[in-house]
């Protein structure tokens, strides 16, 4: 692991959801460091917790109790419009369902989260290119997604995940929609990214999926329960 200050401290992470008249802790104490440009699998069963991190972790949610610090800014505390912010700035996210919008071309769905950045369109528009070239899809820039094949339009995801040249890209079950074959370039495209300096943290409840990282941490009752 590498030394100096994590990109990630968490420490006591605790999330309480009242369901109906339940109380459920969905992390429950929990503590993790994770360094720049490792390579992190987050695996745990259902009700592991394990969604409820990677929002937290995404600054999609905050925690009931305990403290979070990304990137040297403690931002547990932050509020809505702060943790949106740091999100744009510091985080790519890749989802499951692509979440593409389908009446726009590739280059368009990549530089969406350039429009909140405040880049001119000239800006958005070259650096959407870069990406699209930088995960092999030099040659399908115009297409629509509906164009495109499931692989192809994960790596449009990914493309627009790395725009903003953020620090940490989280994957949240990126090959569940994808045949094996496309899965592995996928995850070879993941490991190319680590490779070039970024941070990159999967939840993923696919053991060979998890095997592309570098170090599996398995949740279970809102802890972690190995970390290897």
């Amino acid at each position: 692991m590498a030394g100096g200050q994590p990109l990630i401290h968490a420490r006591d992470l605790r999330k309480t959801y009242h369901v109906g008249d339940q109380m459920v802790q969905a992390l429950d104490g929990l503590d993790l460091d994770i360094h720049a440009n490792e390579y992190v699998a987050l695996m745990g069963p259902s009700g592991s917790g394990k969604s409820t991190l990677m929002n937290m972790l995404g600054c999609l949610d905050s925690p009931t109790s305990g403290k979070y610090i990304l990137n040297g800014q403690d931002v547990s505390r932050l509020d809505d419009d702060a943790l949106a912010d740091i999100r744009n700035r510091e985080i790519g996210f890749v989802f499951q369902t692509f979440n593409l919008l389908p009446r726009y071309t590739a280059v368009e769905n990549v530089a969406l989260p350039m429009i909140y950045g405040g880049f001119s369109k000239a800006e958005r528009d070259a650096r959407a290119r870069e990406v699209l070239t930088q995960v092999g899809l030099g040659d399908r820039m115009d297409h629509k997604p509906n164009e495109l094949s499931g692989g192809q339009r994960q790596r449009v995801a990914v493309a627009r995940a790395l725009v903003m040249k953020p620090s940490i890209i989280l994957a949240d079950e990126p090959t569940g929609n994808l045949d094996t074959a496309t899965s592995l370039e996928v995850m070879q495209l993941f490991s190319d990214i680590q490779k070039a300096g970024n941070t990159v943290i999967l939840v993923t409840h696919e053991e060979d999926i998890a095997a592309c990282a570098h170090r599996t941490v398995r949740l279970r009752d809102g802890k972690v329960e190995s970390d290897v």
